[in-house]
């Protein structure tokens, strides 16, 4: 049985955890909602960017009200007002705190992959931190999303929410993906070892079911190239992405 973990393994690679990790309890009480959205992404896409822009005082007329999740197939809204991540202004309208804000606009994608790498097997993994790291005497920092652990070997995830569809003349939509493959490839040539993978978990629909084939080919090419895990929209629902995870934990 090993004797290490994640901040052992980090500290032999000059590298260390700062700061405060992700709210496990936070994730762990959110569970039964994260698998709600994961399964009905597109229609938390539309109720988040609503929520969101109603919450600006420039944009309090959109006047979003439990009525816009009339057409979830569970009860989304029931399920955050008791979690306070969305809140009734007093007139009808739903807004959200600096806490919502965090989990609507991407937070909530961090904790379920947390809550995947947990059902995938990993022995550890923590969620939303900072590492530190010095290298012949130079010093910085790396956010990161995900980091799992199994045995002596670490893997790392990169969570980007997106856009779900992807738009190809969309430059700056097309750049953010692809600098999210290379994010993702520099933390592998930083912080990895031999054989340790790491990933991009997206919320973007990369896969064309009817032409069977990539959306976005150059991005699929560069991430094979650089062993960079992609795992699309696609895999979003919950057994497909607990697999996805088991695969980056695979040595």
């Amino acid at each position: 049985m090993t004797s290490s973990t994640i901040e052992t393994l980090l500290k032999s690679r000059n590298a260390w955890i700062k700061g405060q990790r992700g709210d496990e309890k936070a994730a762990l009480g959110h569970a039964d909602l994260l698998k709600t959205i994961a399964g009905q992404y597109s229609l938390f896409e539309k109720l988040r960017d609503k929520i969101l822009k109603a919450t600006e005082e420039a944009n309090r007329d959109l006047k979003v009200t439990a009525q816009d999740f009339a057409d979830a197939k569970k009860p989304l809204i029931d399920v955050m007002k008791p979690l306070g991540i969305v809140l009734d202004d007093g007139f009808g309208n739903l807004i959200c705190e600096p806490k919502g804000r965090r989990f609507l606009s991407g937070g909530w994608l961090e904790e379920l992959a947390w809550l995947a790498a947990q059902a995938a097997g990993a022995d550890e993994a923590v969620y939303s931190q900072v590492l530190g790291w010095e290298v012949k005497g130079f010093t910085g920092e790396n956010e990161i999303d995900l980091i799992m652990r199994k045995a002596e070997h670490l893997a790392f995830v990169s969570c980007k929410a997106l856009r779900s569809e992807l738009d190809m003349s969309d430059r700056k939509q097309r750049n953010r993906l692809m600098d999210a493959v290379h994010e993702a490839d520099n933390l592998a040539d930083h912080f990895g070892r031999e054989n340790e993978r790491v990933g991009v978990l997206v919320t973007t629909d990369l896969f064309d079911e009817i032409k069977k084939s990539a959306r976005y080919n150059a991005l699929m090419g560069k991430a094979a190239v650089l062993d960079v895990r992609i795992i699309p929209l696609e895999e979003l629902g919950w057994e497909k992405l607990v697999a996805a995870m088991a695969e980056l934990l695979e040595v």
